[in-house]
Parts: C-alpha cells; structure tokens; sequence
C-alpha cells in the first residue's frame, strides 16, 4: 500500500496529482528559506547533488531559521488547525491535496512501510509548514510558522 492510499484508507480526503511537487518546493523555498542569502544556501547545501544531497529542511537542521524540532514539532503540528494541507516531497513530483485534514497526525505521515520520507506539509497558504525527514530519530521533525 503506498502513502496515497494509507491516508484514503484512515477515511482521509485526499487526492493526488504528480505535476507540481517543483513549484511547491521553490514556493516552500521563498517563504520560509528568502532570508538566506545564496552563499548562505550554498553553505547549508540547501540545493546540492552530492554529499548533503540538496534539503530544504536544511534551513532547520542548520539552525538558519527558528523552529520546533522533534516532539515539540509534533506536538506544534498537532495542535495546528488544519482544513486544507498540502504534502509533497523533496524527491518526487507528487504532491497530495489533503482537504478537511483537522484529524491529519504525525503518526499519519509515516509510509506504508514503516518508513519516513524528505516530506513538507503546508497549508494553502503557507503559513505554516510541518516536515519530516528521512533522518527519523536523529533529525527533525521540524514545525515552523511563516
């Protein structure tokens, strides 16, 4: 069972659409990364293809921007009023229009196999974001308000 169907199985409103995970990530990038500089970026390896591997939420693992991390992240999340979210990931196009997501989890965003992915959770607005990585138990979650 893949992430998609996960959440339709939780009776969650989701649908999903594989055409705009770039936009969505260069967008995630000006609200919540603009105050870096492009050395700065470079430094954090914000857009690398080697080594460090090119993550946003390398704007939170390097302390570049104010955030809560692990459970205090998650707590931030769920306590979140959520109506309309979007998911999508550092490495796919995919991107998951979740409507009515007031009873979206952190425990919801883990993959069908039991593991994590690079994935960023936004509101329609991006006034918040939600973020977990691939590095589960040593880095992040992180939660961050515009």
């Amino acid at each position: 069972m893949d992430f998609y169907h996960k959440l339709k199985s939780k009776k969650i409103l989701v649908s999903k659409t594989d055409d705009f995970g770039y936009d969505l990530r260069k967008k995630w990038e000006d609200v919540f990364a603009s105050h870096l500089s492009p050395l700065e970026k470079k430094q954090i390896y914000l857009h690398s293809n080697s080594g460090a591997s090119g993550y946003l939420w390398h704007v939170f693992s390097y302390e570049k921007r104010k955030c809560d991390k692990e459970e205090q992240a998650e707590l931030a999340f769920e306590k979140q009023y959520k109506d309309t979210c979007l998911i999508f990931f550092q490495h796919s196009d995919d991107v998951l229009l979740v409507e009515e997501a007031y009873d979206l989890k952190a425990k919801d965003l883990l993959l069908a196999d039991g593991e994590y992915a690079d994935l960023y959770v936004v509101d329609q607005e991006f006034r918040w974001t939600y973020v977990v990585t691939h590095e589960r138990g040593w880095i992040g979650p992180f939660f961050c308000k515009k």
